[in-house]
């Protein structure tokens, strides 16, 4: 299960543009954490777009609505925690300015678009009225069997 949001000033994305970030940022991040592409897994991911007014963002101490050239985005991933090793985040960041690049049909990320990952400790992430953990889905059938002894060793270490 992920959340992903997304942040930006008012007016950067269209619905179109909206649309098609939802479904390549999910995949963005699911063939990673589950070792495959599987549309039935992206029932496990939200996607969240939080359009801003200039005058709610700032860099640098001032306000975008008086810095109008700046192109700023910042996406924030929670996952859960699983087998996440630094090579494996440092490619779901890289899909996602990929995406990003792609969809918004720029040449290269603006240096002001921030990807931030954060991992959820086992136990801190609740669904379904309870606490879930990423072991009570490995059995669910999107998991390859090598990802699902990578989140075993990690997750249940002798």
């Amino acid at each position: 299960m992920t959340i992903i949001n997304v942040n930006y000033p008012v007016g950067r994305m269209t619905v179109q543009q909206r649309s098609q970030l939802a479904e390549a940022l999910t995949d963005a991040v699911l063939v990673p954490e589950v070792g495959q592409y599987c549309p039935p897994a992206r029932e496990g991911f939200q996607v969240h777009f939080t359009e801003r007014p200039k005058d709610y963002m700032a860099i640098g101490g001032k306000l975008l609505s008086e810095q109008p050239d700046r192109d700023v985005i910042t996406v924030n991933i929670l996952v859960m925690d699983g087998d996440w090793p630094n090579e494996v985040r440092s490619i779901v960041i890289s899909n996602i300015y990929k995406c990003l690049t792609s969809i918004l049909e720029v040449e290269e990320p603006s240096p002001n678009w921030w990807v931030s990952f954060q991992v959820i400790e086992d136990g801190s992430w609740g669904s379904r009225g309870g606490v879930l953990s990423i072991l009570d889905l490995v059995e669910s059938g999107v998991f390859t069997d090598e990802k699902i002894q990578a989140i075993r060793k990690n997750m249940l270490p002798e």
